[in-house]
């Protein structure tokens, strides 16, 4: 088979009878909402960083604290941290948002987007006032899991919202301003962490804690006054007068007839789907379900989450002190938010694929360095020598990086856009249990794996990323620029899927007329 059967290609028209640009009203729409990505990245942040303070630890978790205090030889430096109680901390929040996500899937189909993103903010201020309030380990939990259910209704709503409001020809660099805001939450976490580990008292980490409740004040207020979306008012009530308005306001011009007659048809499509979680298991989607299962499952086996959990914990393994190892994490995050902002210039630009490819080569090639070094420098009973701690730090900022701008903000973008209104709300929350998942299995584990196989856990998460990137190579179409009622022309087109699903939709596209694609 030739090299060019996977070769990319895009709609150059961006939708063809598509009209309107970024208006301030879509901008500020999908700010507040995108607003929401803070509490996760703020989250991931804020658990890695309080479980690296001496204070924390001493209260909740002193058996840790003696553990990577004492200058037992016997004891590796992979081992100081591993704690099962730890890791339940760490990781209780996913398996809460797993199944939070599964139920806001038919509360966003039936109430809307606004609705699950108003839960989700206000279960998450009140696990945030449980946080701060902590006199015992079950009350962390507590926070943990109202944390992990506001998550699970959030990052259900917010990338359908975020796509469904967002020009066709800008949905990408929209959609990804959820990644750069989970980048811009961790950031933040990790520079509180940073001061408020100055605080001798030992009680900075409460500060950390419920200060979580910020955004999620912001976002359950800001959802407020948000209108609905377009598609959903035409899937709920079947108003297109409102519709339109609403589309002309969001594009900033009157001709959007092309678009509503594309809502209105695939609407009416949806309303003949009863059952969507059972419906994105027939043949014609396919397609779908793969990307929305496998997607964010090598997003999680990248081994970003060690760094989202476990950075500063990690940094302190291999030697740097409690301040030094904080600090390490705000240069890391500083990257991927750089990153990210690249990410939101090009991915309208340059496609999907390209950004997935490159990120994916970057990775690589950083985890293999990180796992040489730490197999050749860095021994059980001995710290290692500063000049290699930093070689660490600075690779694992190419890595984080290499993340930031391809699988970070694509695992959210690519599944929700590339799944037609019957069954999307069904195929995120599909990707955001994934995650959920996944992120709860390496939390639960990484310790134990990083005690086991010591450097040899880095091999497996670049070994992981050589995997994930041939799937891209060999499956995933490119979706840039192409309206998220016309997507399912990728498929049709594509050398493998076509033999899946190509027939009915290439049938049903004569039928309607609809503008051919490129082949894939």
């Amino acid at each position: 088979m030739a090299i060019g059967a996977f070769a990319e290609a895009a709609p150059a028209d961006g939708g063809e009878g598509y009209s309107g640009r970024v208006t301030p009203f879509v901008l500020l729409s999908c700010v507040v909402a995108g607003s929401g990505g803070i509490l996760f990245g703020y989250d991931l942040g804020i658990s890695g960083g309080v479980t690296s303070m001496d204070s924390f630890l001493k209260r909740f978790f002193p058996e840790v604290y003696r553990q990577s205090q004492a200058q037992d030889t016997r004891v590796s430096h992979y081992c100081e941290f591993n704690s099962e109680l730890l890791t339940l901390f760490t990781s209780s929040l996913y398996v809460a948002g797993l199944v939070a996500t599964l139920v806001a899937a038919s509360i966003t189909r039936r109430y809307g987007r606004r609705v699950s993103m108003l839960i989700g903010g206000t279960v998450f201020v009140a696990g945030s006032v449980f946080g701060g309030a902590a006199v015992n380990v079950p009350m962390l939990i507590l926070n943990r899991i109202l944390l992990g259910i506001g998550l699970g209704f959030t990052n259900q709503s917010i990338p359908l919202y975020l796509s469904e409001m967002a020009p066709p020809r800008y949905r990408g660099a929209i959609n990804n301003g959820f990644e750069l805001c989970i980048s811009l939450g961790i950031l933040f976490a990790n520079i509180l962490n940073y001061f408020v580990i100055k605080i001798t008292a030992g009680w900075g980490w409460r500060i950390s804690l419920s200060m979580a409740a910020l955004p999620a004040a912001f976002l359950t207020i800001g959802v407020i006054f948000l209108p609905e979306t377009p598609s959903f008012i035409i899937q709920r009530d079947g108003d297109t007068n409102k519709a339109r308005i609403l589309l002309q306001k969001l594009r900033g011009t009157t001709s959007v007839q092309k678009e509503l007659d594309d809502l209105v048809s695939a609407s009416n499509l949806s309303r003949t789907t009863q059952y969507p979680f059972r419906n994105i298991f027939k043949r014609k989607y396919r397609p779908q379900l793969v990307v929305a299962l496998l997607i964010p499952f090598f997003n999680q086996v990248t081994g970003i989450n060690v760094m989202n959990f476990y950075a500063p914990v990690m940094f302190r393994t291999i030697g740097l002190k409690e301040r030094a190892s904080l600090f390490s994490s705000v240069v890391t995050r500083l990257c991927a938010t750089f990153a990210n902002i690249i990410a939101m210039m090009v991915v309208d630009r340059f496609g999907r694929r390209k950004l997935f490819l490159i990120g994916g080569v970057q990775m690589i090639l950083s985890q293999f360095t990180v796992g040489a070094i730490l197999a050749a420098k860095f021994k059980d009973s001995e710290d290692m020598d500063n000049e290699y701690a930093y070689l660490v730090l600075i690779t694992m900022c190419v890595f984080v990086a290499g993340f930031a701008w391809s699988w970070g903000p694509l695992t959210f973008l690519v599944p929700a856009e590339v799944c037609p209104l019957e069954i999307r709300s069904a195929g995120q929350s599909i990707v955001v249990a994934v995650v959920f998942l996944m992120a709860f299995v390496i939390g639960q584990t990484f310790l134990e794996v990083l005690c086991g196989i010591k450097s040899g856990t880095f091999f497996v998460f670049g070994g992981w990323i050589c995997l994930m990137t041939l799937f891209v190579y060999l499956f995933l179409p490119e979706t840039k620029k192409l309206p998220m009622e016309q997507m399912e022309q990728v498929w049709s087109r594509h050398w493998f899927w076509k033999k899946i699903v190509g027939e009915k939709v290439e049938k049903k596209q004569a039928k309607s007329g609809e503008t051919a694609l490129p082949s894939l």
